[in-house]
């Protein structure tokens, strides 16, 4: 359910309880930030306990002699004064407060349990807390300034586990012209959550992209379902994803998922833009924040250039980044020539060969017919355009020609602005000289324009990618099942097929006279499986194709005798011919909940390493992406002869055997390997679940 953060945002009044003169304390900080706006919004208050004044303004020795209600309160006290500073804040009615205060959960069970304490009495007081362990809050929209640092202001709500890093995306987005509607240090989310204010700031007319630190998702479903939900970019910074999430895992899918994987796929399915380090969260957000409206969502990119060198690294660039640069048809080419000259290149990349200097305006012809170009969904412009201007601004252009090519390249640019507002296709710019009169124009229309060519290519990806992933899907968990009693092979055959997963025929034996029955149930040829055993094949607990009932006999002997008295399976042998072996699996996350894999199966699983992930449970639809997405999905269309398999028939069977998994949450882990798909269907040859 939605929270009503208003007395959070946009307060009546606000108290700073633990303001001070002394710049080494968190209160004198934070108390400096109120007061930038006092008497112009609200009312602003400065508690300290010794009463006299605090930067200059009379300081209450407590919140109840102000003798006011005040709706939202600051804390910043020691630890041990904290709670009866709740209390006072509540006593006078506040409905949110800021625990500036650590100590608490990140500090061991002790101070968790006074967490819980703390939150138990704040929610039944009707109030909301952020934090405690946290550094304040800012909104630049309602001139509430409770954290130790200015924000410029912007259209991006800031939501960090971090002060530094949030500090770092400030001056990193600067020269981007972006700055920040709000600002919330996350603390301990004790009360109110990452979720939460994600949910809130979806709602907030002035936030146009939310950018995300945090390392404590909490219930991270919810916050890809809340992402998902929001209409307006989200940007996910996070660290420690590349740790196993379960070293012990006893299947292919717990060993082969990892936290980095888990994140990846719940970004994904929630549209939501996921990013390493603080340059390239810049780079999205300057990406994500320009130029509004509708946007084409192909990767199809145009790569234009003045000089070879910059195309063919803006290319590999574009590639790395996930577009596509392919060779340009004749007709668009044809097209290029008709305002290029004869040594201009236009195959893709596109290369004006030094006619720029010539001719600037042949800039903007270019990015015209390339943006007119059916082909063609986004542009990538590269190299010098800007140094002409630079060189006249005194920048570091190192042409020569003075304010003849600056004022036609300052032209140019004018006419690329003229020309894309007229387009849905999104262009970025990577100049050398990125500050340079001509490239602040284009800039200045929300043209993204960067230095690095890496970041011009990771820019445009998120710009198609968002296009193309406008109302992601995101499949909700369906209602907990009665929970699965018997964890054995065959229990769990019945679980599947119960849901529709198809099997081979199969009876469970403990002795030669199941075998002998077996046989008698249905014909061979036969397959011989050691249940008790871990890892079957490796363990020689597999026998295939038994021709006959004396086959399959003397494999039961052989096997017993090896590995001893146990369960074992005797199954109808599938045809292999023309099959594909793929593997389904279902690990439990606990941030994220059910996380779903598919990829190449068989033995070669972990070897080979070939998957997919996504959130459990998987549509069909989204299933066949997935499969179609692999390296290796060349050999579900067929090669060197062999047939086309039925890839639907597979996604089907995936949608059902994750279904299953997200409905019973005792189930740690659920594999099946392999699942056979053949050009007349899928057929599952085995499975196994793991309760947790």
């Amino acid at each position: 359910m939605e929270r009503d953060l208003t007395a959070l945002f946009d307060p009546r009044s606000v108290a700073v309880v633990g303001a001070s003169d002394d710049p080494a304390k968190y209160g004198h900080a934070v108390a400096s930030q109120a007061l930038r706006a006092e008497g112009r919004r609200r009312p602003v208050y400065l508690v300290n306990r010794r009463g006299g004044t605090v930067l200059g303004k009379p300081a209450a020795p407590s919140l109840a002699a102000i003798g006011e209600p005040v709706e939202l309160v600051v804390v910043s006290v020691p630890g041990s004064g904290f709670e009866a500073a709740v209390e006072d804040a509540l006593a006078c009615g506040a409905k949110a407060i800021v625990g500036i205060t650590a100590g608490f959960a990140e500090a061991g069970p002790a101070g968790a349990a006074r967490q819980r304490a703390v939150v138990a009495r704040v929610r039944e007081a009707g109030a909301v807390l952020v934090g405690p362990n946290c550094l304040g809050i800012a909104d630049n929209t309602t001139e509430l300034y409770l954290a130790s640092d200015r924000f410029a202001p912007g259209g991006v709500a800031l939501l960090s586990q971090s002060g530094n890093l949030a500090l770092e995306l400030q001056l990193r987005v600067a020269p981007h012209g972006l700055g920040f509607s709000r600002f919330v240090s996350l603390g301990n989310q004790a009360d109110v959550t990452l979720v939460d204010l994600v949910e809130d700031c979806a709602r907030h007319e002035a936030t146009a992209a939310i950018a995300v630190y945090a390392e404590d998702f909490g219930d991270g479903r919810a916050f890809a379902r809340a992402a998902a939900a929001a209409g307006k970019p989200v940007v996910l910074l996070t660290a420690g994803r590349g740790s196993a999430s379960a070293r012990s895992a006893q299947s292919h899918t717990g060993a082969l998922t990892t936290s980095a994987d888990v994140v990846a796929a719940a970004c994904r399915d929630a549209g939501v833009e996921l990013v390493c380090t603080p340059r390239e969260m810049t780079v999205v957000l300057a990406a994500v924040s320009s130029r509004p409206g509708p946007r084409t969502g192909g990767t199809r990119t145009a790569v234009f250039t003045d000089g070879g060198g910059h195309g063919a690294i803006a290319a590999d660039a574009a590639e790395d980044a996930g577009l596509d640069v392919p060779e340009l048809g004749a007709a668009t080419q044809a097209g290029l020539r008709t305002v290029l000259w004869e040594q201009s290149a236009v195959g893709n990349p596109v290369d004006l060969a030094g006619m720029g200097e010539q001719q600037p305006l042949s800039y903007a012809d270019t990015v015209a017919h390339l943006l007119g170009a059916e082909e063609v969904d986004a542009v990538l412009m590269t190299g010098y355009f800007g140094g002409y201007a630079a060189s006249e601004g005194g920048l570091g252009g190192g042409q020569a020609g003075g304010s003849v090519l600056a004022e036609g390249e300052t032209r140019a640019a004018e006419k690329i602005v003229a020309h894309l507002a007229g387009s849905p296709k999104p262009l970025v710019v990577q100049s050398m000289y990125p500050g340079s009169p001509s490239c602040r124009v284009l800039a200045g229309a929300g043209i993204p324009v960067f230095a690095a060519t890496e970041d011009a290519a990771r820019a445009l990806a998120a710009m198609t990618g968002r296009a193309a992933r406008s109302a992601p899907e995101f499949a909700a968990l369906p209602a907990a099942a009665a929970p699965l009693r018997d964890a054995g092979y065959h229990g769990v055959r019945g679980l599947l097929a119960a849901a529709g997963v198809p099997f081979p025929a199969a009876r469970e034996v403990t002795d030669e006279a199941g075998v002998l029955a077996a046989a008698g149930e249905f014909e061979g040829p036969y397959v011989l499986k050691a249940l008790h055993l871990l890892h079957k094949s490796d363990a020689g607990g597999v026998a295939l194709r038994l021709a006959d009932r004396d086959a399959l006999l003397a494999a039961y002997r052989d096997m017993r005798a090896r590995l001893g008295a146990g369960s074992y399976s005797v199954e109808a042998m599938a045809d292999l011919s023309d099959g594909v072996e793929l593997i389904v699996g279902v690990n439990r996350d606990p941030r994220f909940g059910p996380v779903a894999m598919v990829g190449l199966g068989g033995i070669l699983t972990e070897t080979l390493r070939d998957v997919a992930f996504a959130l459990a449970p998987v549509p069909a639809r989204r299933a066949e992406e997935l499969l179609r997405g692999l390296r290796s999905a060349a050999l579900l269309a067929g090669v060197r002869g062999r047939p086309a398999v039925d890839v639907a028939a597979a996604a089907a069977v995936i949608e059902r055997i994750t279904t299953v998994a997200a409905a019973h949450p005792e189930i740690a882990e659920l594999e099946v390997n392999p699942l056979l798909v053949r050009p007349d269907g899928a057929l599952t040859l085995d499975a196994r679940a793991v309760l947790g």
